[in-house]
């Protein structure tokens, strides 16, 4: 990469040690300044207001776990649709049927866990 394209993504480099300046420092601060009085109350699970009650250990169905997979993954690969968001104008029509194909494939995905049954919540 020549130096021009170097110096475009300077304020990105800045923002990201900035960042995480700024969340290290959050960090150290909460710690040193911060009381600790560990007691019953505080370290008891907290379940929205209710008394826990069983094991925490309790197996849980595959399906929460393929549902929270397929949301991670839709989630993830939704994050490309920003950039190219960002470069459609240069793209143009090159750029909008790439992203067609990129969308059929996430529907087609997203059809097979609909077939599977993954999305199914009364069984």
């Amino acid at each position: 990469m020549d130096e021009s394209h170097l110096n475009a993504y300077a304020p990105l480099l800045l923002h990201l040690l900035a960042a995480m300046g700024l969340s290290a420092v959050i960090l150290l601060v909460s710690t040193f300044v911060g009381r600790r009085r560990p007691g019953r109350a505080k370290l008891t699970a907290y379940e929205c207001g209710v008394q826990p009650t069983g094991d925490a250990r309790e197996p849980f169905s595959v399906k929460f776990y393929l549902v929270a997979i397929a949301f991670i993954l839709f989630d993830a690969e939704t994050m490309f649709f920003f950039p190219w968001a960002y470069v459609y104008n240069e793209l143009r029509l090159f750029g909008f049927f790439a992203m067609l194909v990129y969308i059929v494939v996430l529907a087609v995905g997203d059809l097979y866990l609909w077939k599977k049954g993954v999305f199914d919540w009364s069984r």
